[in-house]
C-alpha cells in the first residue's frame, strides 16, 4: 500500500548550522561545544567591596552594584548597613545585542528617595581579555573605586571582567541581558538545570497469612482482606477464602517506591460485616528502610517470611487507647532490584535497565545534543497587549532530564546549548519537548506551561560519528486539528564506544530477565506504569526550579493509552501496510499464474523445477534473495532521523467530532446526547469487528469440524481422501508430488476454470457452531 507524501509544511528539514571545529571563525577560541552555534558574552563577577564610605546619617550604607552596558542594566542584591558585603554574583551580556563600547560598573547606596553614589568603575570593551574553558576561571581583582570626574574615591571592589561562550561554568547561574524584564524569584524559572528522575523500586507485598485476629461480633464467620498503602497508592487482597480467625491469602501486592524512601508501608486487616462497611482488626506499619522488615532482591530466589505484630486502637470513655500485639500478620517483603520500572512506553522507552546498579552493563557509547534555535514559534500568550512566547526545551533521556534556559519574548529563540547522556542500550528514544513558560510575570499557581512540540530520535536509526543537523517541525494536535506551531533546530550525534558490546545488545532480551522469569501481568504493568509517572512527575515539581507537572507527563505521554478514534485507525492503516507486502506478492503470485507476462512465468517455472530437483537449494536461495534486497534498499535507505508523521498518525484527515472526543475528559464532560452518538458509532465499530471476529471463529471451527463427524458425510469423504491420499505418497516420491501440485497451481489460463476449486468448495460446505448461537 503505497502512503501518500505528507505535507511539504510537517517535513524534517536537513540544514547546515554553523557549528564544529572548522566552522569556528579566527577571532573565536576553541570551544568544547561542537555540537552548537557558539555564542559570544561579556561576563563581569561581582565578587566582594570593602571600605566603602557612609552614606547614611546613621554612619552606615545600604550597598549595592548597578552594571551597565549600554541600555541593559544588572543589578545585585543590596545589604543592609554593610561596609564590606560579599555579592559573587554573575552577569552575561550577550555580544550580538551590545551597542556600546564601555562597560560602567557603580556601586550605589540604597535609600528611600534617590540612591546615593559611592563610586564606580569603567573598562573598555577593546581591552577586555578572552577566555574559554578548559582554562581556568579569570581570578578577580581589586579595583580602586572612582568618583564622578575619573578621581579615586574611597572604597574597592573585587571584580573579573572577561570574554567567554555560553561553555564558560558561569553561564548557567549567570544574570543574562536578555532576560532582562525579568526579576525577583522569577529568574530561577528561566536558567538551564539538569534533572535526575528518582531511583524507582518495584516493591512485592507477599501477603501470607494471619494469626489470632479478634472480630468484635464473634458469632459470625469473619470476611478478612488486608488493604496496604503506600502513600497514593492503595490495593487490597480478595477475601479470604478459610473464613476464621486465622485466614489465609498467598497473595503478591506490588507497588512503586522511590528513594529515599519516605513513606513507610501501612498495613490494615479489616473485615467485611456489611455492604461498604469495614471493621478493621489490626494495623501495622513498615518503614521502607528497615533492612530487617524489608529485603533486597536481584533474581528470583525465594525471600523469607516475617511475623509482623498488629496494632489495634480502642475507644475507652472517649479516649483511643493502644492495644499492641492483638494479632500478627505473616508477610514476604522485598524490593525488587532485577526488574526495570517502566515510567515511559515501551515503544519509545529510553532506558531499558533494572533498577540494581549491579545488574548494569557497561556503557556501549554517548548520545550527544546540541539544541540550537527555533523559528517561526507561534505566539503562546498575550503580555502588554502584545502577543509573546517565552520558549525553552525540555530533554529526557534515562534518568537524566535536561532544561534550557528560557528565552524571554522572542518567536525566533537561541539556546545553542550542548548535552550529553550515556547510552547502553541503542533500541532507546530521546525526547525533546518546547515549552512556554508562564512563571516569568507573577504565574498564580493556576499557570501552566503550555506545549508548544515535541520530537522523538530513536539512537538505533542514527548512524555512529555521524552529526545530524535537522529542522524538526513541531507538530501539536488540537480540536481543531493539527497544527505546526514552529520548529527546533537540533543537532544530534551518536558515539559508539563498543561495537561489538553494541552488537551483543542486538541478541538481548529488551527488558531485564526477572521481566520473562516472574512475569508481571498487562494490567499490574499499566497500572504501576501510571503510578511511577505519578512519583516522577511530583519529584521533579518539586525541584528548584521546578519540572512542571504538565511538562513531565507531557514528556512522558501519561494520556497514552486513553481510547482515539483516530489512532485506531492510523493502528488499522499501519496493519494494512504490514500485510501489503503479502498482498503484493498474492498478486504477483496471481499474475504469475494468470500467464500475465509469459517470459517470466516460464523463468519461474524453471527455478520451480530446479528447487524441486536440489530442494537443499532452497534455504540459501530465500536467504541469499533476502540479502540482495537488503542491499538494493541500501541505496534508498532515509538518510535522515525518523519525525512526527501527520499522515502516518492520521491526523490530517480526523474528523472534527473524533478530535473532540479524543480531547474529552475521563469521565466524560459532554452532554448527553454527544455522548450517545458516540456510543452509537461505537457500536457500529465494534459490530463491524464483531462480524470479522465471528467469521475468524468460523474458518476455524471449520478445520476441526473435518475430524468431528459433525457432518458424517463430509468427515467420510475427507478421511478416505487422506487414507488414499497416504498410500499415493507412500509409493510416490516426494519431489514428483510437489512438481506435479506445483505445475498445477502454475498451468496455463486455458486449463483453468472460473469457479472456485474443489477444496475451496468442500471447506465452504463445512459446517460451524454460528448456527447453534442465540
Amino acid at each position: 500500500m503505497q502512503k501518500p507524501p505528507q505535507n511539504v509544511e510537517f517535513a524534517l528539514k536537513e540544514t547546515s548550522p554553523n557549528i564544529g571545529p572548522g566552522a569556528v571563525s579566527a577571532d573565536k577560541l576553541a570551544c568544547t561545544y561542537d555540537l552548537v552555534e557558539q555564542m559570544q558574552y561579556l561576563y563581569v563577577r561581582v565578587v566582594k567591596a570593602k571600605d566603602l564610605p557612609p552614606k547614611d546619617v546613621t554612619g552606615s550604607c545600604d550597598p549595592y552594584v548597578e552594571v551597565k552596558l549600554g541600555n541593559y542594566r544588572g543589578f545585585t542584591k543590596h545589604f543592609e548597613k554593610k561596609s564590606n558585603p560579599e555579592w559573587n554574583q554573575v552577569f552575561a551580556f550577550s555580544k550580538d545585542r551590545i551597542q556600546a563600547s564601555v562597560l560602567e560598573v557603580v556601586v550605589k547606596d540604597k535609600d528611600v528617595v534617590v540612591d546615593d553614589f559611592i563610586g564606580r568603575l569603567t573598562f573598555d570593551l577593546n581591552e577586555i581579555p578572552k577566555r574559554v574553558p578548559p582554562d581556568s576561571p579569570l581570578a578577580p581583582q581589586w579595583y580602586r573605586l572612582e568618583d564622578r570626574k575619573g578621581n579615586k574615591a574611597k572604597g574597592e571592589l573585587m571584580l573579573a571582567v572577561w570574554m567567554g561562550t555560553q561553555a564558560d561554568e558561569a553561564f548557567p547561574d549567570a544574570w543574562h541581558s536578555d532576560a532582562a524584564s525579568v526579576s525577583g524569584d522569577a529568574v530561577s524559572n528561566i536558567r538551564s538545570k539538569v534533572y535526575l528522575s528518582p531511583r524507582l523500586w518495584y516493591l512485592r507485598v507477599n501477603i501470607i497469612e494471619a494469626q489470632d485476629l479478634v472480630p468484635g461480633d464473634k458469632s459470625r464467620f469473619p470476611e478478612v482482606f488486608v488493604k496496604a498503602v503506600l502513600g497514593n497508592q492503595a490495593l487490597r487482597t480478595r477475601i479470604s477464602q478459610s473464613k476464621t480467625i486465622n485466614p489465609m491469602w498467598n497473595e503478591d501486592l506490588m507497588f512503586v517506591a522511590a528513594e529515599p524512601f519516605e513513606e513507610p508501608l501501612m498495613l490494615s486487616v479489616e473485615d467485611r460485616v456489611g455492604p461498604n462497611k469495614d471493621e478493621t482488626l489490626g494495623r501495622c506499619v513498615i518503614p521502607l528502610q528497615s533492612v530487617q522488615s524489608v529485603q533486597r532482591r536481584l533474581d528470583h530466589k525465594p525471600v523469607n517470611s516475617r511475623w509482623h505484630n498488629l496494632e489495634k486502637h480502642v475507644v475507652v470513655d472517649g479516649e483511643k487507647k493502644e492495644t499492641k500485639f492483638a494479632s500478627r500478620i505473616s508477610l514476604r517483603i522485598c524490593l525488587e532490584g532485577g526488574y526495570h520500572v517502566l515510567d515511559e512506553s515501551t515503544h519509545y522507552s529510553s532506558d531499558l535497565r533494572p533498577t540494581a546498579r549491579q545488574l548494569w552493563k557497561p556503557s556501549i557509547g554517548i548520545l550527544e545534543l546540541g539544541v540550537l534555535s527555533a523559528h517561526g514559534l507561534m505566539p503562546m500568550k498575550t503580555r502588554d497587549g502584545r502577543a509573546t512566547t517565552d520558549a525553552y526545551c525540555v530533554a529526557k533521556y534515562g534518568q537524566k532530564w535536561v532544561r534550557t534556559r528560557t528565552i524571554v519574548d522572542s518567536p525566533m529563540p537561541k539556546w545553542n546549548e550542548q548535552y550529553i547522556w550515556e547510552v547502553f542500550d541503542p533500541c532507546t528514544v530521546l525526547t525533546i519537548g518546547v515549552f512556554d513558560n508562564g512563571h516569568l510575570h507573577g504565574g498564580n499557581g493556576g499557570t501552566k506551561d503550555l506545549r508548544i512540540g515535541k520530537v522523538r530520535i530513536r539512537v538505533s536509526t542514527l548512524e555512529a560519528d555521524r552529526v545530524y543537523t535537522h529542522s524538526y517541525p513541531l507538530l501539536v494536535l488540537h480540536g481543531s486539528g493539527v497544527k505546526k506551531m514552529g520548529e527546533v533546530q537540533l543537532a544530534v550525534r551518536f558515539t559508539c564506544s563498543s561495537l561489538i558490546n553494541m552488537l551483543y545488545m542486538y541478541s538481548q532480551p529488551l527488558l531485564p530477565k526477572m521481566h520473562y522469569i516472574h512475569p508481571l501481568s498487562v494490567l499490574q504493568l499499566d497500572s504501576l506504569r501510571h503510578q511511577a509517572m505519578q512519583i516522577v512527575s511530583i519529584r521533579l515539581s518539586r525541584a528548584e526550579p521546578p519540572l512542571r507537572k504538565e511538562v513531565v507527563e507531557y514528556m512522558l505521554d501519561v494520556d497514552s493509552h486513553m481510547w482515539s478514534m483516530r489512532r485506531s485507525k492510523a493502528n488499522f492503516f499501519r496493519i494494512m501496510g504490514v500485510l501489503s507486502g503479502l498482498i503484493g506478492v498474492g498478486k504477483w503470485f496471481d499474475q504469475i499464474c494468470n500467464w500475465r507476462n509469459p517470459l517470466t512465468t516460464i523463468l519461474i517455472h524453471i527455478l520451480f523445477i530446479i528447487l524441486v530437483l536440489y530442494p537443499e537449494l532452497i534455504l540459501p536461495t530465500v536467504l541469499l534473495y533476502l540479502f540482495l534486497i537488503g542491499i538494493w534498499n541500501f541505496r534508498r535507505r532515509s538518510r535522515h532521523p525518523p519525525h512526527m508523521d501527520t499522515r502516518l498518525s492520521h491526523a490530517d484527515a480526523a474528523h472534527p467530532d473524533e478530535l473532540d472526543e479524543e480531547f474529552d475528559t475521563f469521565p466524560s464532560s459532554r452532554s448527553s446526547e454527544i455522548v450517545r452518538m458516540r456510543y452509537d458509532r461505537l457500536r457500529s465499530i465494534a459490530g463491524r469487528i464483531q462480524t470479522v471476529i465471528g467469521d475468524l471463529a468460523t474458518q476455524g471451527e471449520r478445520f476441526q469440524s473435518l475430524l468431528s463427524w459433525r457432518d458424517p458425510r463430509a468427515t467420510t469423504l475427507f478421511i478416505t481422501f487422506c487414507l488414499i491420499a497416504a498410500i499415493v505418497l507412500y509409493v510416490t516420491p516426494f519431489q514428483v508430488v510437489v512438481l506435479l501440485v506445483g505445475l498445477y497451481v502454475l498451468r496455463h489460463p486455458r486449463f483453468r476454470h472460473k469457479l472456485p476449486s474443489v477444496p475451496l468448495n468442500f471447506f465452504r460446505r463445512l459446517p460451524a457452531r454460528s448456527d447453534s448461537m442465540l
